[in-house]
């Protein structure tokens, strides 16, 4: 039954009152962390060269575009290999986003696809994984890096949707702490972690601008951290109007101060992107040719923008697999039910929904009476999610016309700055919504 029957099997000896929904969720998710450790690996200085052994995953470079000589691309083969596990672990997600169109319950037939058969599932993945290292090279990573711009940026607006659920709810659950007791003790963790934040924030635009400008030329980033220090400071000072508060009590500082520092981290991911070395320390430029400059071409792929990526895409991943939100628009926009939905769901499967034969607490399908999540929303975000993470292992570069050079492209800096704009706006509306649409309920 672990091979073709219901998910909560695989996990009901150690979470034996975990529900159906949940679990499917942590393994679709687990699926695609699976897939991004297989993609660091291959990363690896060492493991990289070894894809040099793949048959055909290296020929046919030098072809492209007219070009007839040998191109070595020993150097760009842990690119690839990234780049084909994306796309592998994309395909794969999208099928499911496509089957699982309109279930609107675990009564429907194709809900067991949904929360079983994962023996199955996961021989789909690697045979669409194995498939993908024969796709022909062509044009397919020139034009998979457009996807991966696409799809990272959708993603980086949920990550912004969920950011700015999280500073909401925190923010009101502390203040409703303080009113229920020791108000003292949640008003100064309060006013601490706002100040840590927006030091943070204040070091990190400083730091910015010492290590990302000169004092001549480098002017797109000075635009562009002085245009974010400034829409922050905006937002952080619309917070706490008096019509704004008189709107939402819950508005503050706090939630404030978290975007300021997600902006200001936007903005560091972005100025690492800027194709000129003399404005952008941390720039890799990765030659193929093995030139007399380096012995070796360079191999490391990972600098800090990356890791923080990595941890924020882990973090976010897991929100989606795990929360509901505490307010319903945020649940209306992520195609969630409210806390504690479908709890009732389990008709049918014993008492508390969760009992089985001999007295055993077991997981149980919460899903009967409606589905507590959309299964299509789900999988595209996971697909997005599996674009983003492509990018940020890539660091959003992409091969030159030569095909003999990797290089971070002013797309990847407009795709950034676009998103920590986006993710302002957003947060500015959630401020000013009840002012704007009086008659509508934003509790």
């Amino acid at each position: 039954s672990c091979l073709c029957g219901s998910a909560p099997c695989l996990l009901c000896g150690c979470c034996p009152s975990a529900k159906n929904s949940t679990i499917s969720r942590l393994l679709f998710t687990f699926f695609l962390f699976l897939g991004t450790l297989v993609s660091i690996i291959m990363i690896i200085p060492g493991v990289e060269k070894e894809l040099h052994k793949l048959p055909g995953f290296c020929e046919g470079s030098g072809s492209v575009l007219g070009l007839q000589t040998k191109v070595d691309c020993s150097s760009f083969l842990g690119h690839k290999a990234v780049y084909r596990m994306g796309f592998s672990m994309a395909a794969f997600f999208c099928l499911f986003a496509v089957l699982m169109v309109c279930v609107r319950s675990s009564r429907d037939p194709r809900a067991a696809l949904q929360n079983g058969f994962w023996f199955f599932k996961f021989l789909v993945l690697v045979g669409i994984m194995v498939g993908a290292f024969y796709i022909p090279d062509g044009a397919f990573t020139s034009a998979w890096f457009y996807f991966g711009v696409v799809g990272s940026f959708l993603f980086i607006l949920i990550q912004l949707v969920l950011l700015i659920d999280l500073a909401h709810s925190w923010s009101q659950r502390w203040l409703r702490n303080a009113d229920e007791g020791n108000a003292k003790g949640w008003y100064a963790a309060l006013c601490t972690i706002t100040f840590i934040f927006y030091a943070a924030s204040i070091a990190a635009v400083a730091l910015l601008y010492v290590y990302y400008t000169q004092p001549e030329g480098c002017t797109e980033g000075k635009a562009f951290i002085s245009i974010n220090l400034i829409l922050c400071l905006v937002v952080s000072v619309v917070s706490i109007l008096p019509k704004i508060q008189e709107a939402q009590p819950h508005s503050g500082l706090l939630q404030a101060s978290l975007i300021t520092l997600y902006t200001v981290y936007v903005t560091w991911s972005a100025l690492a992107n800027v194709p000129a070395q003399r404005c952008n320390p941390t720039l890799l430029v990765r030659n193929s040719t093995g030139s007399a400059t380096a012995t070796q071409p360079l191999t490391t792929w990972w600098d800090a923008p990356s890791i923080v990526g990595l941890v924020i895409f882990i973090l976010c991943t897991l929100f989606i697999s795990l929360r509901s939100s505490d307010h319903p628009q945020v649940n209306k926009l992520m195609l969630t039910e409210e806390s504690g939905a479908g709890a009732g769901a389990g008709a049918g499967a014993g008492p508390g929904g969760a009992e089985e034969e001999g007295g055993v607490r077991r997981a149980y399908d919460n899903e009967q009476d409606g589905v507590s999540y959309n299964y299509t929303f789900f999988h595209l975000c996971l697909l997005l999610a599996s674009l983003y993470i492509m990018m940020t292992l890539t660091n959003w570069y992409r091969p030159d016309e030569s095909l003999q050079v990797l290089r971070s492209p002013w797309t990847a800096v407009w795709v950034k700055i676009c998103s920590s704009w986006a993710g302002l706006l957003l947060y500015l509306w959630t401020l000013v919504a009840p002012l704007v649409l009086p008659d509508r309920d934003f509790s």
